[in-house]
């Protein structure tokens, strides 16, 4: 039987984060590490957790932040190569990712600069909410760069970051009450070459037509009469079907 989504953050990760720790921390307490970890996971479910490690990461690695910050950020190792891989691959970051959402508005330069890095290994889209939220001109506008950024990982994090029902995370009314700057991010990707990308474009459109249907009727035609390539096609179509459901 495979293991539950919860169960992969066990002794084996606590051990395998343990080690990478250790090469960059001499002192680092592993075995103290590992054992507080199994300690507190027991049978909690997986948001559960992940709050429970970063209750640990916050008891062993202590408050400095920026400090914290820069371990992670030596130990994420190398980007991924492909569009794959960040629920794979990258799947050992996830309460790395979640310290960063609990604890990125205390310094939020580094909070970004590390989820820059941190979306090229897994993906930072939980770890931005809470910048976006707080600081919503300010992150869209970042956003809207890296909408033009020659990483694929890092464009698809300026479209799945800001959408309103993300699963696993709080719902967000940012790209409907800052639509105008909001969309400008999607209007970048709308012809993107990477399917994962196209994805969250026609994700992000679906949940906005759930309150907004007129909004995504609207910015779907505009990018039809502007672009007929596949790419906005296949975005577009997979962007109204909740629309088409019900007619």
């Amino acid at each position: 039987m495979a293991k539950k989504f919860k169960d992969y953050y066990d002794r084996d990760w606590a051990e395998l984060l343990a080690y990478k720790i250790k090469q960059t921390r001499d002192q680092f307490d592993s075995l103290g590490f590992v054992s507080r970890v199994v300690g507190v996971v027991k049978d909690k479910e997986f948001l559960d957790r992940q709050d429970a490690i970063v209750e640990v990461f916050e008891e062993v690695l202590g408050k400095n932040y920026q400090k914290n910050v820069q371990l992670f950020t030596t130990i994420l190792g190398p980007k991924l190569q492909k569009p794959e891989g960040m629920f794979t691959k990258g799947f050992w970051l996830w309460p790395i990712g979640r310290y960063i959402e609990k604890h990125g508005l205390e310094n939020v330069d580094v909070s970004i600069d590390f989820i820059y890095e941190l979306t090229q290994r897994f993906t930072g889209e939980f770890a931005i909410r809470p910048i976006l939220e707080e600081f919503p001109q300010k992150t869209l506008r970042m956003l809207l760069n890296w909408s033009k950024d020659n990483s694929e990982h890092v464009r698809r994090l300026a479209s799945e970051g800001m959408r309103m029902r993300l699963p696993w995370a709080s719902r967000s009314q940012i790209f409907v009450d800052y639509f105008d700057d909001s969309i400008k991010i999607l209007d970048n990707l709308k012809s993107d070459e990477f399917r994962f990308v196209q994805k969250s474009v026609a994700n992000n459109l679906n949940d906005l037509s759930k309150t907004h249907p007129e909004l995504v009727v609207e910015t779907t035609s505009r990018w039809l009469r502007e672009d007929q390539s596949k790419e906005t096609q296949w975005i577009v179509k997979h962007a109204l079907r909740s629309i088409n459901k019900k007619k």
